[in-house]
C-alpha cells in the first residue's frame, strides 16, 4: 500500500521535505539578491534530497504499488555534479566579488554526459515493444545494470575525491589569507562550512565502504543502506539551516588584490612608486598602535590601518610581516594582549568580566579572545589571573 508510513519512510520523508523548503527559500532569496552562493547552495540541497527520493519512496511502498514504474532511469549518481556544486560553492563565498565564468560549466560535463545518456537509453527504451508493461527495458538492464553502472562507480569514487581535495584546499587557502587582512577572524572562519566539509567526506567514505561491502561480501538491503540515507538527510538539513542563516554574502565584499609579503596594487588607481620597508614606515605603525591605539577598534582590518598609516595595503603587510616578524592577525591582537594585562594589573577584573576587559581592549568574540590569548601566553585568562594573584 503507498503511501506506507513507517519508522524507516517517515524519518527520511520528514528530512527531505524540510530540505527541500530551504531549496525553495534559497532559489527565491537568489531571484531577488542574485547571490550565487544562495544558488549553488540550494542546487547542492536539491541534488542531496533527490539523492534520498529513491529510498524515501521505497520504504513507502512506491515499488510494491507500481510495478511499471520508470523512475530508476532517473535516478542518476549524483556525486559527479554535486562534488563540483561544493568546490563552486565555497568557492563563491571566499573569492572577493566572485563571478561565474563560462570555463566553470566544463566542472559538469560529465554530469551533462551521464544525464544525455540516460535520456537516451530511456528513449530507445520507451520505443520497444511493451515497454509499458515492465520497470526496466531492454537498454537498462543489458547495458547500463550489467556495464555502467559498474563503470560508473569506478569513476564516481576519484572523482569525488579529487574535488573533496580541491575543495578543502580552497577553504584552508581561504582561513590562511583571512588572517593577513583582519584582526577579529571568527566571524570569517566559517566553522559550520568547514563542519559540512567533515561530515559530506565522512559521509562519502561511509558510501565508499557500503558499496565495496554490498559488490564484494554480501548483499546489502534496503534496511541495510537506510542509516546513509538518514545521515545525508541530517547533513543536508544542517547544511540548508546554517546556509540560509548566515550572511555569507559580506565574504564576497573582501578584497584580497594582493599576495602579503610583496608590495601590492594601492587601493586607488593612481600610479604609485612602490617603496620598500624604512624604520619610518615601522615607526609609522608602531606609533599608531602605542599611541593612537588603533587596536581598540574591534572591525579594524589591514585596509583601515593602512589608510591611518597613509599606505597600500601592500606596504603595510609587508612592513608588519618583515619589520614585526607577524601576520597582521598576531600583531594587533598581541597589542589587545598586553592591554588586557594591563587592565587586570589596573584591578579592572573587579569591575568588569574578563569578556567585558577584552572588549575594552578591542577583542569581539569570545571566542577569539580565549583562542588568541592561550596563544600567545599558554595560559587560558582564567588561568593567567589565577597566576597574577598568587
Amino acid at each position: 500500500m503507498f503511501p506506507d508510513f513507517n519508522r524507516w519512510s517517515l524519518p527520511l520523508l520528514i528530512l527531505v521535505i524540510q530540505g527541500l523548503v530551504f531549496v525553495v527559500l534559497l532559489f527565491s532569496r537568489y531571484f531577488k539578491k542574485k547571490h550565487l552562493s544562495d544558488l549553488f547552495l540550494g542546487l547542492i540541497l536539491l541534488l542531496t534530497c533527490y539523492a534520498q527520493i529513491c529510498y524515501t519512496l521505497g520504504f513507502l511502498g512506491w515499488y510494491n504499488e507500481f510495478r511499471t514504474t520508470k523512475i530508476n532511469y532517473f535516478l542518476i549518481n549524483i556525486g559527479v555534479a554535486l562534488a563540483p556544486l561544493i568546490f563552486l560553492y565555497i568557492k563563491s563565498i571566499t573569492t572577493s566579488n566572485f563571478r561565474f565564468k563560462t570555463s566553470y560549466w566544463w566542472h559538469f560535463a560529465l554530469a551533462f554526459v551521464i544525464i544525455m545518456y540516460r535520456f537516451s537509453i530511456y528513449t530507445y527504451d520507451a520505443l520497444q515493444p511493451g515497454f509499458n508493461d515492465t520497470q526496466n527495458g531492454i537498454l537498462k538492464i543489458e547495458l547500463d545494470e550489467a556495464y555502467i553502472q559498474s563503470i560508473l562507480s569506478y569513476i564516481e569514487t576519484p572523482f569525488m575525491l579529487l574535488y573533496l581535495a580541491f575543495t578543502f584546499q580552497l577553504f584552508y587557502s581561504y582561513r590562511k589569507k583571512i588572517i593577513q587582512y583582519f584582526s577579529n577572524t571568527y566571524k570569517l572562519e566559517l566553522n559550520w562550512i568547514l563542519s559540512f566539509l567533515i561530515l559530506f567526506s565522512l559521509s562519502f567514505l561511509y558510501g565508499t565502504i557500503q558499496d565495496i561491502i554490498g559488490s564484494r561480501f554480501m548483499d546489502l538491503g534496503y534496511q541495510q543502506r537506510w542509516w546513509l540515507n538518514l545521515f545525508m538527510a541530517i547533513i543536508t538539513l544542517y547544511v540548508g539551516i546554517k546556509g540560509y542563516f548566515t550572511d555569507t554574502t559580506k565574504l564576497n565584499k573582501l578584497d584580497f588584490t594582493f599576495t602579503p609579503k610583496t608590495i601590492g596594487i594601492p587601493e586607488d588607481t593612481n600610479d604609485f612608486e612602490e617603496k620598500s620597508i624604512s624604520n619610518n614606515d615601522i615607526d609609522t605603525v608602531k606609533y599608531l598602535m602605542e599611541t593612537d591605539k588603533a587596536y581598540l577598534n574591534p572591525e579594524l582590518n589591514l585596509s583601515d590601518l593602512a589608510q591611518l598609516a597613509k599606505m597600500t595595503r601592500g606596504q603595510l603587510s609587508e612592513t608588519i610581516n618583515s619589520g614585526f616578524n607577524k601576520n597582521f592577525n598576531d600583531f594587533v591582537n598581541e597589542y589587545r594582549v598586553n592591554a588586557f594585562k594591563s587592565m587586570l594589573k589596573e584591578d579592572k577584573h573587579k569591575q568588569l568580566s574578563l569578556l567585558g576587559i577584552a572588549q575594552e581592549c578591542g577583542f569581539n568574540s569570545k571566542a577569539t579572545f580565549n583562542r588568541v590569548f592561550k596563544k600567545l601566553t599558554n595560559y587560558s585568562p582564567t588561568e593567567y589571573l589565577k597566576s597574577q594573584l598568587n
